[in-house]
């Protein structure tokens, strides 16, 4: 549609999957039959690329290239949750898979479920391929398990007095820590976690919980600066960094236009 209204632009695509693309192969195969995946480009290919290289960039400006290059854990929290192992620049292993839907239980969508589910459900409820795929990713996630809402501002002031909103937070805060053990068993290790999207940048509550359970990691919080969504929240003998960046994917998107542009031009911008 833009090409036929304005022929002489130039259009670019920047892809939420780049960040990921140097994945360890043994992170990217499926466990599917390998002429299967291969034919059909099954692999685990990761998204929020753009805000993770937004992170990894602002890490390396507050904290020096080194932390950047050392065991980073990034958790994008939001509507959309992942997180990526990243290390000495490279990510090693991220929570979303094929899809979006893969991983984390988000806002609306499932994350990771028993692919044994969407035939049993055909089976038993008559459910078609199309509406399974509807409520994976539209109706279920925080939604779906609270019945209330996928805005965990909503289910956070509601826990106290209802208990499918305090139960959707708390298995929100069970996945992402238990996924950010396996994460820092990829790194051997943690140096580095940084919180990003809306529920990692303004939900004090979660981080905390998400954190109690990583103590054996080395990571301890400071209350008041976690209270305060303080750019370091960990405490003085915390022997991980943890912060709260706010992501900034647009800026990532502009500079690669920008350079990209540049490229194809021979302008320098």
């Amino acid at each position: 549609a833009v090409a036929a209204a304005r022929p002489g632009w130039p259009q670019v695509a920047c892809f939420d999957t780049r960040f990921h693309r140097d994945l360890p192969a043994v992170a990217a195969r499926l466990p599917l039959p390998r002429a299967l995946a291969d034919e059909h480009g099954l692999r685990r290919y990761g998204f929020h690329g753009l805000s993770y290289a937004s992170l990894m960039e602002q890490l390396a400006e507050r904290a020096g290239p080194g932390a950047a290059a050392g065991r980073v854990l990034l958790a994008h929290l939001g509507g959309g949750a992942s997180l990526a192992a990243v290390h000495e620049g490279r990510c090693l292993d991220t929570t979303m898979g094929f899809t979006p839907a893969a991983g984390l239980m988000m806002a609306t969508r499932s994350g990771d479920l028993d692919p044994g589910i969407a035939p049993w459900l055909a089976r038993t409820a008559g459910m078609p391929c199309e509406e399974f795929w509807r409520q994976v990713n539209d109706e279920s996630g925080l939604l779906g398990v609270s019945g209330r809402s996928g805005d965990m501002r909503v289910l956070l002031a509601a826990e106290g007095a209802d208990p499918h909103a305090a139960e959707a937070v708390a298995l929100f805060c069970h996945q992402v820590r238990k996924a950010m053990g396996a994460m820092a068993a990829v790194l051997d290790g943690l140096d580095t976690l940084v919180f990003a999207g809306g529920i990692g940048e303004n939900a004090p509550p979660v981080r905390a919980r998400v954190c109690a359970g990583l103590r054996h990691l080395g990571v301890a919080l400071d209350e008041r600066r976690n209270a305060d969504n303080a750019p370091l929240i960990s405490a003085a003998d915390s022997r991980v960094a943890v912060h709260v960046i706010r992501t900034d994917e647009a800026r990532v998107i502009a500079r690669e236009v920008r350079d990209l542009l540049a490229l194809q031009t021979g302008v320098a911008a």
